[in-house]
């Protein structure tokens, strides 16, 4: 039988998940089973979540907050530009993911369908792109408010689906200390703002070849 856990919280909670998953190799089949495995109280439990699918989106919103987190305890962080604040942040969140890369990887790569993938970062997504809405306050300069509004929307998603190629590239990064990874974050990045400040297009050109490069490898 279970030793009836001490306290219970959503970080708790969490961390008991994670480890069901990798103990087990699959998800808990239902809350009662994961209770029951764990001590737990099957109400306590519901305080904090509704589901155990809630379990597997809060944990990448998790790994995101604690990016944020670290990005602001930081001393630099009232003067890093926009595209500095999202370096370090694509940084910062890979070395967490990194971390955590046994659990990352069950939960997007144990799925056959891509769009469970998805469904797990469904959360991530409003919480990421809330985070770039804020530290892009002022970058675009547009004098009409719709076609602001249009340019920043379409900011927005851009910076989530670079997200996502980035992780997917993380994902099946074998170099040693993904270090590939951090060279496609700073080429990537470096692509994008050249896009967006319409300068020219070397680094474009220079972060195609890269993509070139490794897929032909």
């Amino acid at each position: 039988m279970a030793t009836k856990i001490k306290e219970v919280t959503a970080a708790s909670i969490t961390g008991m998940y994670m480890h069901y998953c990798l103990e087990n190799n699959e998800k808990p089949q239902s809350v009662y089973l994961f209770c029951k495995k764990n001590g737990m109280v099957e109400k306590d439990f519901y305080v904090f979540f509704s589901s155990i699918e809630a379990i597997e989106k809060s944990v990448f919103v998790n790994f995101h907050s604690m990016t944020v987190e670290l990005i602001n305890k930081s001393t630099e962080a009232d003067v890093l530009d926009f595209k500095d604040k999202l370096l370090t942040y694509y940084y910062t969140f890979f070395e967490i993911l990194a971390a955590n890369r046994s659990y990352v990887v069950f939960a997007l790569k144990s799925d056959q369908s891509k769009l469970n993938g998805l469904l797990k970062l469904k959360e991530l997504r409003t919480h990421f792109k809330d985070f770039i809405a804020g530290i892009s306050q002022g970058y675009l300069k547009v004098k009409s408010e719709r076609v602001l509004k249009l340019q920043q929307d379409g900011l927005e998603e851009g910076a989530w689906i670079q997200l996502l190629v980035t992780l997917k590239f993380w994902l099946d990064d074998e170099s040693v200390a993904f270090e590939k990874t951090d060279l496609f974050i700073e080429k990537s990045i470096r692509a994008t703002f050249d896009l967006i400040d319409t300068t020219p297009l070397e680094s474009v050109i220079d972060f195609g070849k890269f993509l070139i490069k490794e897929k032909l490898r």
